[in-house]
């Protein structure tokens, strides 16, 4: 823009450049000292954001084995902790003797509680093996097993909270204190036969199972004797617990006759000296010793 001055020169008054934002820059423009990058940087910035910088293109590569790596690794170390678990819990706690004393079925169950009950007319009392180990329980009706004994300790349980619920008797802690002292007392015949046993120095196949096994089996003439009292009184209760104490005598002196006592002694022949005296003894007081219990742990439950 021009325009006269006092001396008559037209003077050209000088405009400063001004660029719109935005726009591209000339770079041949004296005027642009710097760049103005701010929209060009986002546009880049924004293009980059989605996509991963591939810094290290090896990176892929390697990822995939490392991690295979790593799972065959912790899948080797459990494993490994597994078997060790498994070992060292056997050792204490004999899970696969454990599995053979509960290989029963519904038909050994009720033969067993039958002969449990009733074991005047069993004739066989030998327990069957097949290769030097004894068959299932499911398939030999003289094998010990250990689920009547458990779930019989379960159902006596049961059937002391029936009976002193109908007595207005009942309390969560005098139930537990039922359950505890059946237990305390099972442990302590099972012991106390170990130690005979030991003292006496006998040569015989039977285990700790096996003797838990025998000494449960006393809980099916308790519940037996507990439901007829309540059910016909206490007369009821002294005749069919009487019934069940004479049953679990002759079917403890009989099975435990060919574990205990020697080869002659089982075959019937004249037993000679102190040591088969003592076996005969041991068996004997075993036997005593289940009515005792059966009628400690079960009278004071039915008036």
């Amino acid at each position: 823009m021009e325009y006269p001055n006092q001396s008559g020169f037209r003077q050209r008054k000088l405009q400063p450049n001004v660029r719109m934002r935005g726009a591209p820059a000339d770079p041949s423009d004296p005027g642009v000292l710097f760049d103005d990058t701010s929209s060009g940087g986002n546009k880049r910035e924004q293009s980059g954001a989605g996509k991963a910088p591939d810094a290290y293109p090896g990176q892929a590569l390697l990822s995939e084995p490392m991690s295979n790596l790593a799972m065959a690794y912790g899948s080797s170390l459990a494993s490994h902790g597994k078997e060790m678990m498994d070992k060292n819990l056997d050792r204490f706690i004999p899970i696969s003797k454990l599995k053979y004393y509960f290989a029963v079925d519904t038909v050994y169950v009720g033969k067993k509680l039958g002969l449990l009950v009733f074991p005047y007319m069993h004739d066989n009392w030998e327990v069957s093996y097949q290769q030097d180990t004894p068959v299932a329980p499911r398939f030999d009706i003289n094998a010990p097993d250990l689920y009547i004994p458990v779930m019989g300790f379960i159902t006596y349980i049961l059937v002391a909270g029936l009976a002193l619920g109908t007595q207005n008797r009942f309390s969560p802690e005098i139930l537990g204190i039922q359950a505890s002292s059946a237990l305390v007392w099972l442990i302590i015949e099972v012991l106390a036969v170990l130690l005979s046993l030991y003292l006496i120095t006998v040569n015989t196949d039977l285990t700790t199972i096996d003797l838990v096994a025998f000494s449960g089996y006393k809980y099916v003439g308790m519940i037996v004797g507990v439901i007829a009292g309540l059910l016909f009184g206490r007369m009821g209760y002294y005749l069919s617990l009487l019934w069940c104490c004479v049953s679990i005598f002759v079917f403890t002196i009989r099975t435990l006759r060919l574990k205990i006592l020697s080869e002659a002694a089982a075959e019937g022949r004249l037993v000679r000296g102190a040591k088969n005296q003592l076996r005969m003894y041991l068996t004997m007081a075993i036997a005593a010793a289940q009515p005792v219990f059966m009628y400690w742990l079960t009278f004071h439950l039915v008036r």
